[in-house]
């Protein structure tokens, strides 16, 4: 039995890709191993966002040749889409694939030449359904693609193409299959899933006759389903009916990621986003309204071309008054075939790396705060099967980081659980009683 190793990089899109991909090649008969064993192949699948990603792809592809000198190394994905000769010319890759012929891996293992696949993203218009299944507990299931905006400073709709998206029947026989594997947990994930709705038939958008907020009523009346998760969703196409249906709903769950990326209108024009600060602003304010337990995660970028000390700190005072709960604080490095390249003034790097300390030192104080009210209340935890040194995880149904002694009676189960104080890594503690650890055992 031939052996097969994956390492992802990215987004939980990627990981359900991946994931998609696997089974085609267990179904063929291959193994699955941990990408630091020996292999016979090696399956890289990038990502255009991380940084230095050329670096980390070749770091990635020695390691690989180190273990096994002799394994066929493919590199498919965003940065494969972008960048196919660079990565073709790294010693040891035998196959480039981009976005299209990425699902098509199995058909070119085989081949002793060396294959780069990389089309006109531009042709891209085709929806190919994935999911992610293995550890039981939780599952991406990849419901929409691409994107249609021109943020100046994004690579995304070069490496993935144009917004396209799943039907509501497709998505809800793939969620019925997540559930009988004994899933828990769905999250719904994109590149731009708000937008969910675009089809293309002969090369010719279809009307757009199904919605995000039609998708989500259909999963909530799955009653095998016990938690829906959204993934990121643009604050421009987060509307009050999705945020209503939301609140009122037992399966989605009260957590929402909602990029920002700069609280600086003036740097929201130049970063070509969709709205401006104050309707960010309404939207957090609207969800505190209905559900002052939910999480709100934030996305946002420092270091962008021309922010000045006085545009950050609109940035930083924005996030320090708003109700929210954590950042993604993502540090702007330059890309390729993006406007971002002809603002000016450039920021100098260390100064980004100022900014970038400033954000994650006040989200960490955010998600403090928030893990504080929530102490003393009770929140349904689910718990993932991994034992940690002696130590398992779980999240509540509002995000929050759970951790506790391990017993094995508590993997893969939803039990609501008092919180009961935050310990030293940061970690949400919970208390059980004596009745509830006689139900488990």
């Amino acid at each position: 039995m031939k052996k097969i190793a994956f390492q992802t990089l990215g987004c939980k899109l990627n990981f359900s890709e991946t994931s998609a991909i696997l089974r085609q090649f267990k179904a063929a008969g291959f193994e699955q191993v941990d990408f630091d064993k020996p292999s016979d192949v090696y399956v890289i699948n990038t990502c255009s966002v991380t940084e230095n990603a050329d670096k980390e792809c070749k770091r990635i592809v020695r390691k690989a040749l180190s273990l096994s000198p002799n394994a066929k190394i493919a590199v498919i994905g965003c940065y494969a889409q972008l960048k196919p000769k660079e990565i073709a010319a790294i010693p040891g890759v035998s196959v480039v694939l981009g976005a299209n012929e990425k699902f098509n891996l199995l058909s070119y293992i085989d081949e002793d030449k060396t294959e780069v696949v990389s089309c006109e993203i531009a042709t891209v218009e085709s929806f190919i359904n994935a999911y992610s299944i293995g550890d039981r507990t939780r599952s991406f299931l990849k419901v929409q693609d691409g994107c249609d905006y021109s943020c100046s400073f994004c690579t995304i709709p070069l490496a993935r193409g144009k917004s396209r998206s799943n039907s509501i029947d497709s998505v809800l026989q793939s969620a019925k299959e997540i559930v009988k594997d004994g899933v828990k947990e769905i999250v719904l994930t994109g590149i731009n899933i708000g937008d969910f709705g675009k089809q293309y038939s002969d090369g010719v958008l279809n009307a757009k006759d199904e919605n995000f907020f039609q998708l989500i009523q259909a999963l909530d009346d799955i009653q095998e389903i016990e938690r829906i998760r959204i993934s990121s969703i643009e604050p421009n196409l987060l509307t009050n009916d999705i945020i209503d249906f939301v609140a009122s709903s037992n399966t989605f769950m009260p957590h929402f990621h909602i990029p920002l990326q700069s609280g600086s209108d003036e740097i929201l024009a130049l970063m070509k986003r969709r709205y401006q600060s104050a309707l960010y602003k309404d939207r957090v304010a609207y969800i505190k309204q209905l559900m002052p337990h939910c999480c709100i995660g934030v996305d946002v970028i420092v270091g962008f071309p021309g922010e000045t000390d006085t545009h950050f700190m609109e940035t930083y005072n924005f996030l320090k008054n708003l109700d929210v709960c954590y950042f993604h604080v993502f540090t702007y490095s330059e890309r390729d075939n993006t406007e971002a390249l002809d603002i000016k003034p450039v920021v100098p790097m260390h100064i980004r790396k100022e900014r970038s300390k400033m954000l994650r030192i006040l989200s960490e104080k955010k998600r403090r705060l928030f893990y504080e009210n929530n102490m003393n209340k009770k929140r349904a935890v689910l718990f993932e099967a991994a034992n940690r040194d002696g130590f398992m995880y779980g999240f509540t149904d509002n995000y929050i980081k759970v951790e506790t002694a391990f017993d094995a009676n508590m993997t893969n189960k939803v039990i609501p659980l008092k919180l009961s104080k935050i310990n030293h890594t940061g970690n949400m503690q919970v208390a059980f009683n004596s009745e509830l650890k006689k139900q488990l055992a």
